[in-house]
Order: C-alpha cells, then sequence, then structure tokens
C-alpha cells in the first residue's frame, strides 16, 4: 500500500504540469471555435497585445471576439468547472458521503428563487441583477440550512437532511412564483439560467469568481491534512488533534461561498462537482493534497470542453451547459454507484 502511495505522489508533479498545458491549450482551442475564423496563434496573439507586448494582427471584429466574448466566456467556464469540483471534494470529505456534491446545503436552490423573484417579480425595482438575486438568494438558503442542522443537534446526517428540506423549500417557492408570475417569455429565460448559462460572462465576473475560487483554494489546500482525518469521522480526527467544529465550518462556508458566487454568475451546473471529484481520485488517489489541485485542473478542463460543446454543437441556437454536463454526469454517476456495489 505503501508503495502506491509514494508512486502516486511521484506522478502528482508530472500531471500538475500536464495539466496546466492541457488546460492552456484546451483554453485556446475552445476560443477558436466557431464560425469566426481564428487560429490558436491568433488568440495568444490578442492576449499578448492586450497585455501591451506586441501587434496581434487581427481585425478589430476578431480581436473584439476574441478579447471581449470567447475568453471571457471560456475563462469563467474553467473557473466555474474547477470551484464546483474543489467545492464536491470538499463536500464528500467533510460529510464523509461520496454521493455529496455543492448542491447538497440547498444554494442552488436559494439562488433560483433569488434570481426568479428579480427577473419576474422585479423585487429591488431594478437596482439589483439577477446575479445579485442569486447570490443573495443562496446566501440565505444556507444560512437556512445550517440553522435547521444547528437546531437538530449538528453533525453530518443532520446537514445533508437540512439540506434536502432547504432544498425542497426553495424549489416549490421557485415554482410557485413562475407559475402564478412569470409570462411564456420570461419563463423561457429563467429555465434557461436555472440549467446553466455563459452567454452573458464579462471580466467582471472573472474577476470576481476567480478571486473568490482562488481564495477558497488556498484555504482547503492549507486544511488539506484536517481532510484526511475526517475522511476516518469526527472522532478520529479529533484525536488526531483537529479542531472539528471550527475548521468544518470553515470548509462548509467557503464551500458555500463559492458555490453561491458561481452560481449567480453561470447558473446551477449540475454533476460536476460529484463525478469529477471521483476521477481525481482514480488518479492520484484520497490525499488532500494531492486530490485538491488534480480535481481544480480536471474540473476546468472538463467545463471548458462541456461549454464549447454546449455553444457550437446546435449553432445558432446554444444549449445550456448544465444540460450537457447532466447528459455526461448520469451515465458516469451509474458507473460510480456500480462501483461502490462491487467494493461493498
Amino acid at each position: 500500500m505503501s508503495a502506491g502511495i509514494t508512486t502516486r505522489g511521484s506522478i502528482l508533479a508530472p500531471l500538475l504540469i500536464f495539466g496546466t498545458i492541457v488546460l492552456t491549450l484546451s483554453i485556446a482551442v475552445a476560443i477558436t471555435i466557431g464560425p469566426a475564423d481564428l487560429s490558436v496563434p491568433d488568440v495568444y496573439r490578442v492576449i499578448l497585445e492586450h497585455l501591451g507586448l506586441g501587434s496581434s494582427g487581427v481585425s478589430r471584429i476578431e480581436d473584439g471576439i476574441v478579447w471581449e466574448l470567447r475568453l471571457p466566456r471560456t475563462l469563467l467556464a474553467a473557473i466555474c468547472g474547477a470551484g464546483l469540483a474543489l467545492c464536491g471534494a470538499i463536500m464528500q470529505s467533510l460529510l464523509r458521503n461520496p454521493l455529496a456534491d455543492p448542491f447538497v446545503l440547498g444554494i442552488s436552490s436559494g439562488a433560483s428563487t433569488g434570481a426568479v423573484l428579480v427577473a419576474v417579480l422585479g423585487i429591488g425595482g431594478g437596482l439589483y441583477s439577477l446575479s445579485t438575486g442569486a447570490f443573495v438568494g443562496a446566501v440565505l438558503s444556507f444560512v437556512l440550512v445550517m440553522l435547521l442542522a444547528a437546531g437538530a443537534g449538528g453533525g453530518t446526517d443532520r446537514v445533508v437532511l437540512a439540506g434536502v428540506a432547504g432544498t425542497q423549500l426553495f424549489s416549490a417557492l421557485t415554482s410557485f412564483i413562475v407559475i402564478s408570475s412569470a409570462d411564456a417569455e420570461q419563463t423561457r429565460g429563467v429555465l434557461f439560467w436555472l440549467l446553466g448559462s455563459l452567454g452573458g460572462a464579462d471580466w467582471a465576473d472573472v474577476a470576481l469568481c476567480g478571486f473568490i475560487c482562488g481564495i477558497g483554494i488556498v484555504v482547503c489546500l492549507l486544511y488539506s491534512s484536517a481532510l484526511d482525518a475526517f475522511t476516518f469521522g469526527n472522532d478520529a480526527a479529533a484525536s488526531l488533534g483537529v479542531s472539528v467544529k471550527w475548521i468544518r465550518l470553515l470548509l462548509l462556508v467557503i464551500t458555500a461561498l463559492i458555490t453561491a458566487t458561481l452560481v449567480s454568475a453561470a447558473g446551477a451546473i449540475g454533476f460536476v462537482g460529484l463525478v469529477l471529484p471521483h476521477a481525481a481520485r482514480f488518479l492520484v488517489g484520497s490525499r488532500h493534497r494531492r486530490l485538491l489541485p488534480t480535481t481544480v485542473l480536471v474540473g476546468a478542463i472538463f467545463m471548458v470542453w462541456v461549454d464549447a460543446v454546449a455553444r457550437t454543437v446546435f449553432a445558432p441556437q446554444e444549449i445550456p451547459v448544465g444540460v450537457v454536463t447532466a447528459l455526461i454526469g448520469v451515465p458516469a454517476f451509474a458507473v460510480i454507484l456500480f462501483r461502490m456495489r462491487r467494493t461493498r
């Protein structure tokens, strides 16, 4: 067993270097996919020109396509994939549940309710955007779930049950608002957003989501040893000197903040946080010092290509990215269930 751990540890650095190169190339190639005649060197030249490092030589239209449309969208896709996959890995460790994902705390349902209140009922009188409403709803849902869990006595099982209750509550509120108040056009727009959409991505979204996810990645890596201890249970973690209550609360708040920020920017994108941590475990094992950075890279690469497929496969009609992740994630989820059965 120690030989296996050593082998996986020794391949971590080459794997991360390879993954970073693949991610960089994936972003460049994904930007070229579409009706505009662009090449990978064109993409890099445009980026370098905007960084003040030379001239791209492309037209102003092509420059705008790369810098204003496709690059921020592709970067946001990578950030969403990285953040959601990271949160999934953290939740599965904290809750000791391989089927947990970032939305188990009811954050997605709360964000949906907040977005619908702004988009359909006009809450805020135009002062708040749909993203702001989604973020506020996600935070309120998380607070409600944590209060329910604390009132029920705490513990991982209580958190899961409270999350189920919160999800059902906010899902019901969202459905009620849409059915009673929305017209056909509003309903279509809301449903498209609820299924995940990166079409409105801009540099402000990239900066905010990148900043929040960057902080979250650093914090989670700092507590990677504590996460290893959590996989053996709260009592085992406490016996190893881990402050179970406060570290678990901190990591839950971090994952909730990351998820709320990403959902407010791109909608609810399912199965990323559920399936991709398992793919990363297959590559590098369960030690979180190796698992977390690998999960981040796998999630980022996956979402870059999912977004490319979503916006091009039925062009000019765009598919919500959540639909594509579900079509890929459901078969992968079935494989995970069968593997769990065989293991048991």
